[in-house]
């Protein structure tokens, strides 16, 4: 059973879309990070950095005591190494999707991220710092587009880096981007968006949290944070 500590952010929906692809037995433990229960101390025992997702496995494939796992791709490389699924066994195939794993966590998300943030939610609207995220969004939009010239997915089977980046293209809208400009991207967009446990990994997220509004309190609780909040 995997214990799954999520709220419906991009990250979060990386570890759903997994676990509905892959049938593995899992429980939701929403985190209201509008609320502040990422700062709780047990949620802080499992996820040091006070962020989603984090998961526990109870049943870990070695035998031994249950095991938590915080960090999105991390998680998903643990995952894909338990089921042996989306994540190929050669060392060529291995690394071209941790590459490209590394790739979203290193850059489309906090990029993408960094763009939601000025354009949506800082409370005054720093044109330099809006252009600054949505340019390199585009940038790397560009980056997924090149790459899905000649190949379905990122690492030509659909995989853990699929599933890491598909998230983050979701509120392309938001991010001031148009698919339309990116045709291979789009493409690619639309065949994981018609998959079935991609489907069924949103409809539960909707059901987690029927709002995503970001009022005066949870932005501070949300964007405000210092070492001190954690004690």
């Amino acid at each position: 059973m995997i214990k799954l500590y999520y709220w419906p952010t991009p990250n979060g929906h990386k570890v759903s879309i997994f676990l509905e692809e892959t049938g593995i037995p899992y429980e939701i433990h929403p985190v209201r990070i509008g609320q502040g229960d990422q700062f709780k101390p047990d949620f802080l025992q499992i996820a040091p950095n006070n962020r989603i997702p984090a998961i526990i496995d109870t049943t870990p494939t070695d035998g031994g005591n249950e095991i938590s796992i915080f960090e999105s791709g991390a998680i998903l490389q643990y995952l894909a190494e338990k089921t042996g699924r989306f994540l190929p066994p050669d060392i060529r195939g291995r690394f071209e999707v941790i590459q490209w794993l590394f790739w979203q966590v290193g850059g489309l998300g906090p990029m993408a991220g960094q763009n939601h943030h000025f354009s949506q939610y800082a409370p005054e609207k720093l044109p330099y710092a809006i252009e600054r995220y949505v340019n390199e969004t585009n940038r790397l939009y560009g980056v997924m587009n090149k790459r899905l010239a000649d190949r379905e997915f990122l690492a030509g089977e659909y995989s853990i880096a699929d599933m890491a980046s598909y998230p983050w293209v979701v509120p392309h809208e938001r991010q001031r981007q148009n698919l339309d400009d990116f045709q291979n991207l789009k493409r690619w967009f639309h065949t994981i968006q018609r998959r079935p446990a991609v489907v069924r990994a949103y409809e539960k997220g909707r059901g987690v949290s029927e709002s995503a509004t970001v009022d005066a309190q949870s932005s501070k609780i949300l964007f405000g944070q210092t070492a001190k909040v954690l004690g």
